[in-house]
């Protein structure tokens, strides 16, 4: 993933939503979201992110007010040769991507209580690779929402999809099939437990969506799938000529949370 300097990265996020655009909702007050996937390959780089994550970075963004941020750990993490951790952060604006970098540099008690994550020689960092995705929520779901969740942390699995597409205009049939088609309501009648449904606006696949449902276990997980796919409203809805052929990639990771994530 290439990076850009904090400006010209401003810059872009302000053009993707001022501009016309096949995306839905551009430019309409609904909630950002920040996606942080880190990429690592052994329990030692674990063992700093997580100390990072919980006693630096966390902190710091309760300090200036941001709240309901998710930290998750693939299921797939024990025998996967690369493993990966996300941090999913509501955030004001795409604004604040930036301000946010800004504010850390200047907060010495993130600087001290982060040193080991911070200071990291290049030979020993806590991650392979880094991804930065930013999120804008559909129109029939603007904001979050907390899950409803009885079982312990360690046993919950947080399922996160990405739906890429072909073009921009076969992207926006997706969105529509998810909004105006019916998706999100079928996923709110079987209790999917979602906790957003977004499309990037910056990212490094593009285009598409994701979103995340969540369940108290891998069982009730697989449950929920199997009422979904048995559905009537489903299979009349997946059988529709406009909505054929709308998604051409997906990836699908199962997630645990941290005990220190915020839900």
């Amino acid at each position: 993933m290439k990076f850009f300097s904090p400006k010209l990265f401003a810059l872009l996020c302000g053009f993707l939503l001022t501009a016309p655009s096949t995306y839905s909702g551009i430019g309409s007050k609904k909630e950002i979201y920040q996606l942080t996937v880190y990429h690592y390959t052994n329990t030692a780089q674990e063992t700093v992110l997580n100390n990072y994550l919980k006693n630096a970075l966390l902190p710091a963004l309760h300090r200036y007010g941001y709240k309901n941020i998710g930290v998750f750990r693939a299921t797939a993490n024990d025998t996967a040769a690369v493993k990966t951790m996300v941090v999913y952060m509501p955030i004001k604006n795409v604004e604040d991507h930036v301000a946010i970098a800004g504010k850390l540099t200047k907060d010495s008690r993130y600087q001290k209580e982060g040193a080991a994550y911070i200071n990291a020689v290049y030979t020993d960092a806590a991650y392979t690779r880094m991804e930065v995705v930013l999120l804008k929520a559909f129109s029939l779901a603007p904001q979050m929402k907390l899950p409803k969740l009885t079982a312990a942390k360690n046993e919950r699995i947080y399922e996160l999809r990405s739906y890429e597409s072909a073009t921009e205009k076969i992207f926006a049939n997706k969105v529509h099939m998810f909004n105006e088609g019916g998706e999100i309501d079928l996923f709110n009648r079987l209790n999917f437990n979602a906790v957003f449904y977004a499309e990037v606006i910056a990212g490094s696949h593009m285009p598409n969506l994701m979103y995340m449902t969540s369940f108290e276990n891998k069982k009730d997980r697989d449950a929920h799938w199997k009422n979904f796919v048995d559905s009537p409203d489903w299979k009349k809805l997946s059988t529709l000529p406009q909505y054929q052929n709308n998604v051409s990639h997906i990836d699908i990771t199962l997630l645990h949370p941290m005990e220190y994530s915020d839900f």
